[in-house]
């Protein structure tokens, strides 16, 4: 079984159970065009968000990382009229065109980006009584992802529900001497959630067109 396999199987299940429409494809286009990398979750993936925003019920969703936008329509597709997506995106030149492809996909009125580095802008969510949120959805700069994922712990309604994408790293996930920083992140993550009584959390593996790889989903408990 190799990675080619795992993308086929990938592509049968999209085009089966998820496939695209206009405003996907644009977004995906427009991300393409403008030399956005290729790393968006998967169609398979995106899905498995929308689920979960509506198995929570979901109002009210933050985002770190927006890239071109595709994840953040999806998100933006599961919630009920009145919901409220937050997205945050470090680099500008992502947020203009993300921007473009949420509004031609009719969400402008719907999805709040914020343009610079996340811990950066988490700040100013605080000072505004941000949240509490239903649904977060971690997919940025992965050596920071222990930071992000311990603020949102702090800022997620308990019964919601926090997810961290690429946190297994191909593997190296299993490497305690990994000298690779976003892994050492990983590792540390899962020590915080381990000893953290406040989520129970668990760690699945993908493979698929992404490769190998995989998530983190916790559930905030009440306390």
């Amino acid at each position: 079984m190799d990675e080619e396999l795992w993308t086929a199987v990938d592509e049968f299940i999209g085009e089966t159970l998820t496939p695209d429409d206009e405003a996907l494809r644009d977004a995906l286009e427009a991300a393409e065009t403008a030399g956005l990398p290729a790393i968006q979750v998967s169609p398979p993936q995106g899905r498995l968000l929308q689920i979960l925003a509506r198995l929570v019920g979901a109002r009210t969703v933050l985002e770190f990382g927006t890239l071109g936008g595709y994840s953040t329509i999806l998100l933006a597709r599961a919630l009920p009229p009145g919901g409220h997506l937050i997205t945050l995106e470090a680099n500008l030149d992502y947020a203009e065109v993300a921007r473009r492809s949420i509004e031609k996909a009719g969400f402008g009125d719907v999805v709040e980006l914020r343009v610079g580095p996340a811990l950066e802008t988490l700040p100013a969510l605080e000072a505004e009584d941000a949240g509490p949120f239903d649904l977060v959805f971690i997919d940025a700069d992965k050596v920071n992802t222990p930071k992000y994922f311990a603020w949102a712990l702090g800022h997620t309604r308990p019964g919601g529900v926090i997810v961290a994408d690429n946190v297994v790293r191909g593997g190296t996930l299993a490497e305690a001497d990994s000298e690779d920083l976003a892994t050492r992140a990983q590792r540390e993550l899962h020590r915080m959630l381990a000893a953290e009584p406040r989520i129970s959390a668990t760690t699945i593996q993908t493979v698929g067109v992404k490769g190998y790889d995989g998530f983190t989903v916790g559930l905030v408990e009440a306390t």
